[in-house]
């Protein structure tokens, strides 16, 4: 009988570290998918498909949330019916050990919650920029008073084209000059009309 950990961050520059200290350690085995999305299915995510090969009955997967587990309230619920079907129990932080019955309902619950709070944090941030969008239109400014939407650019379009039409330079070239990307060179003299 195993003791697992699975941990899960969205983006590369997250650390599994806090979920690590969070559960206390002390794994038998530990299994990780850093830098992959909420929105993969937990069985096609490298390092749950590994978890999965690995457990036997008798087992205890720990995970720091709900929503480590799957990727919406359907999946978290069928990854759980699987793991207890397979006689592992599902050991949720703070919550505790999931079992049959009230432990899947109350799973259950906390599953449709997450992912309705992933929707509403979804429609704010759409209604975020529109609003931006909409002053930006009407004042020249965001309603945060920026100048633009997203980053402010690095250089101008029109003298990255303008320079590199000027010296004949490729996209690469360009791209060391202004020390930008060569997607943004492209994106650039696209808008210009120079590429």
């Amino acid at each position: 009988m195993s003791r697992i950990a699975y941990y899960r961050v969205s983006t590369s520059d997250q650390s599994i570290e806090a979920q690590r200290s969070a559960l206390g350690g002390q794994f038998d085995r530990e299994f990780s998918d850093e830098g992959v999305s909420g929105g993969v299915l937990a069985s096609q995510r490298p390092g749950f498909s590994e978890m999965l090969s690995y457990v036997r009955e008798g087992d205890t997967v720990c995970v720091y949330a709900v929503d480590r587990l799957g990727r919406d309230a359907l999946d978290v619920q069928g990854t759980v019916r699987r793991l207890i079907d397979a006689g592992v129990t599902v050991d949720v932080h703070g919550l505790g050990p999931i079992g049959r019955g009230v432990g899947e309902l109350i799973l259950a619950v906390l599953a449709q919650v997450a992912e309705m709070e992933k929707r509403r944090i979804a429609e704010r941030t759409a209604d975020g920029r529109a609003r931006a969008r909409k002053a930006l239109e009407e004042t020249g400014k965001t309603h945060r008073g920026k100048a633009s939407l997203g980053r402010p650019q690095k250089v101008d379009p029109q003298v990255v084209a303008g320079w590199r039409k000027e010296h004949g330079a490729s996209i690469a070239a360009t791209a060391r000059h202004f020390d930008i990307s060569p997607a943004t060179v492209s994106r650039h003299c696209s808008s210009a009309q120079v590429a």
